[in-house]
């Protein structure tokens, strides 16, 4: 499938072609920062799915899709979610929310794999050119840019509502709109564990336990006794 990328986030557009790199029947076209550009080259070009951002200024994802004379396969890329119902309305095969794991972004693939050439998608062994890296960063949306961050430089992520904080090694944190069950989703495997229902910490980080506490960059952290049994077996106490 011939494919081109739209989102105004350089950081955004780099992870997908990295993906794109990776899957053999994905052919990468062009990369675009704005879609009204796209749209002057994408109405005249024979492309068979787009990789489209919905949040950009001047006009939107939304805006181009209707703009287009031909409709290609669309996947939704965005750090939004409000824009599903919308987003499935108009026809797309699959929205993903960013920060995007690479198998999300596979099994999207796949769904657009099916409908473009259905015979081809029964064998989707065949579609990974190069084995699947263990992704050991994410990246987050702060204020108008998406933030990368190593797992490992991760200290430990406090709850605030909406928000989160994410506190790292270089005494700094990053304010960023997602659950912290998502994040506990995607945490649990790679050395974190929950252990409140405002925290989650990088095992590797701990300094010391004190009762119902844990010692992390001189922050004692509060272990609350709905987590306490789950954490002590992953730490083996």
């Amino acid at each position: 499938m011939k494919c081109v990328i739209i989102d105004d986030e350089p950081l955004a557009v780099d992870l997908i072609k990295e993906f794109v790199s990776k899957v053999e029947t994905l052919e990468l076209v062009n990369t675009f920062n704005n879609a009204i550009d796209a749209l002057a080259v994408i109405n005249h070009t024979n492309v068979d799915l787009i990789f489209l951002d919905i949040e950009m200024p001047h006009f939107s994802g939304i805006d181009f899709i209707n703009a287009l004379d031909k409709k290609p396969l669309i996947i939704f890329t965005t750090a939004y979610s409000n824009y599903a119902v919308e987003g499935f309305n108009l026809g797309a095969v699959d929205y993903l929310v960013k920060p995007i794991p690479f198998h999300r972004f596979l099994k999207s693939v796949l769904r657009a794999q099916q409908i473009f050439s259905p015979q081809a998608s029964s064998t989707p062994t065949t579609l990974i050119s190069t084995p699947e890296i263990e992704q050991d960063f994410m990246f987050v949306r702060a204020e108008y840019e998406n933030v990368k961050i190593n797992f490992a430089d991760i200290l430990y992520i406090e709850g605030l509502k909406d928000y989160v904080k994410i506190y790292t090694t270089d005494n700094k944190y990053t304010l960023t709109l997602i659950s912290l069950i998502k994040l506990e989703n995607l945490l649990s495997s790679k050395g974190f564990s929950r252990i409140h229902r405002s925290y989650i910490i990088n095992i590797k980080h701990i300094k010391s336990i004190q009762k119902n506490k844990v010692l992390i960059a001189e922050k004692r952290i509060p272990i609350s006794e709905s987590y306490k049994n789950s954490f002590f077996e992953k730490i083996n106490l």
